[in-house]
């Protein structure tokens, strides 16, 4: 491989090494020596355009791989029409891409037989054998493996605040519910930016609170991710429990505070993240990679904001230990999977996992994340990647980085002190993952019914921490569904469950 392609910085130590890995064995007994034909990879593409077919990056990764293979770059905008077309019709490539995850058509695809369960043969590849147990076990379907998870960071999401407002106000950085309470309250209620007037809230929530952001601290109160198992063996959703409606009465108290956007019920994103640029609320629930973001929207606003942001990702209740549930479905993104019908046998199949396994080595990483050093990218002395070619980096290297297999191989210093703190937060994030236990089972019911029913809870949701329904009528839309399904795919999931962890 030549030097320009190879990691530096970070990864400095290993590059001999890995030079000489690009040209020979991958560690695997069985390893398969590559033929003259190309192996077919139906992946998705997240950009405006297709890299050039023979191109640098995919030139670079054949050289390093020791395979050809042709690239069929499915827009992402279109994927789910596609992805269903390829698999009802079985017109498939050796290696397809499965990232919609809860699909119901592509986890009945996966459970029909049709792709290579590759569990057993993962221990002989020295990158494959190193997936994070919590990540296969979240990637199976019904204790099978149907396809090498896509890695990516398991829990990122944490609290950031606005820690110019703690400073003028005399506060230290919240730890617990209880501070953050605090906090909010005096963000909302004492000036917090000093301009004399009452025009400064606590949290900044959007529509998708149920979802997402509420969804995120009501782990604080020992809430699971969106399903949970009681102690008798039930696999319950988490929005039945003690512990949720707990937190729910807890956020209900800070929004009739007025610490939290009164009309966050109807917020889209784009306006949250406004609102949070134009200094109107000093606390989000969100990924820990954001902070970033929101600086950089408010310097563009005004080069001279005092915005500075806290990131904390160990907030908890004095009763709960530290825990954060997973926004990655436990690091799972998806399914890089083998049709048997196209890998017709072991020998093929090894062939693809050696080809899949040299995709995690540092040199390949490096190739689909930053590109080529001194083409796209360059490494300072202090370690920090910087891209030097924006245009060529998006037409060139951007398509294939949402097909790295794994996005845990190397964490690269930034000029942004923001997304190292954050990378270091997420990276200790790891050991306090909540998983969903449901999302590796198969209910037919939930399938059917689910969407309506998630609705309907959340409607019920945002009336009770608005105020117009009480925790009564909450629980008497529960209990009203649990007839409409929702008690057949606590059934199910409980009956999976227990087969797959008898």
């Amino acid at each position: 491989m030549r030097r320009g392609m190879l990691v530096r910085g970070a990864a400095a130590t290993a590059v001999a090494a890995l030079a000489l890995a690009a040209c020979g064995n991958n560690g695997s007994g069985d390893t398969a020596e590559a033929d003259d034909g190309p192996l077919t990879w139906m992946a998705m593409l997240h950009t405006p355009t297709t890299p050039e077919k023979d191109g640098v990056i995919e030139s670079a990764l054949e050289e390093h791989t020791g395979q050809k293979f042709d690239v069929q770059w499915v827009p992402d905008a279109s994927k789910e029409e596609k992805i269903n077309s390829a698999l009802a019709s079985g017109k498939l490539a050796d290696i397809v891409s499965l990232t919609m995850t809860d699909s119901t058509q592509v986890r009945q695809a996966l459970g029909s037989g049709q792709f290579w369960d590759v569990d057993q043969y993962l221990a002989d590849y020295p990158n494959l054998s190193q997936i994070d147990p919590d990540t296969l076990a979240a990637a199976k379907l019904d204790g099978k493996l149907y396809g090498v998870p896509f890695q990516k960071i398991k829990a990122r999401y944490g609290v950031l605040v606005r820690q110019d407002w703690l400073d003028n106000l005399g506060l230290e950085v919240p730890h617990t519910i209880e501070d953050l309470t605090k906090v909010a309250e005096a963000f909302t209620h004492d000036d917090p930016d000093g301009n004399g007037k009452k025009d400064t809230t606590g949290f900044i929530d959007r529509e998708e609170s149920f979802l997402v952001g509420f969804r995120s601290l009501s782990g604080y109160f020992g809430a699971g991710d969106k399903f949970e198992v009681t102690d008798d063996g039930q696999v319950v959703p988490a929005f039945t429990t003690d512990a949720f409606k707990q937190a729910m009465e807890w956020y209900r108290g800070v929004y009739e505070e007025g610490a939290v956007n009164q009309e966050f019920v109807t917020v889209q994103k784009s306006n949250q993240q406004d609102a949070i640029a134009q200094g109107k609320g000093g606390i989000v629930v969100t990924g820990l990679f954001e902070a970033k973001n929101y600086q950089a929207l408010a310097e563009s606003a005004d080069p001279k904001t005092p915005m500075k942001w806290a990131l904390i990702n160990d907030m908890r209740t004095a009763d709960v230990e530290h825990r954060i549930l997973t926004d990655t479905g436990g690091g799972m993104g998806g399914w890089l999977a083998f049709p048997k019908k196209e890998v017709t046998s072991e020998a093929e199949l090894k062939k693809v996992l050696t080809f899949v396994d040299k995709l995690m080595d540092e040199d390949a990483f490096a190739l689909m994340t930053n590109g080529v050093e001194g083409t796209h990218y360059a490494t300072e002395g202090d370690g920090v990647v910087s891209i030097t070619d924006e245009t060529a980096w998006e037409q060139e290297v951007q398509p294939y980085s949402s097909s790295r297999p794994s996005e845990k191989v190397v964490t690269y210093k930034s000029t942004s002190p923001y997304v190292d703190e954050a990378n270091e937060l997420m990276a200790a994030n790891e050991d306090a993952v909540v998983i969903n236990p449901a999302q590796s089972l198969s209910s037919d019911t939930f399938d059917r019914q689910w969407s309506t029913i998630e609705q309907q809870v959340n409607d019920a949701y945002n009336q009770y921490i608005t105020g117009q329904i009480e925790m009564s009528d909450y629980d008497g839309v529960i209990d009203g569904l649990r007839g409409q399904g929702l008690d057949q795919i606590i059934e199910e999931y409980s009956a999976a469950y227990a087969e797959v962890n008898g």
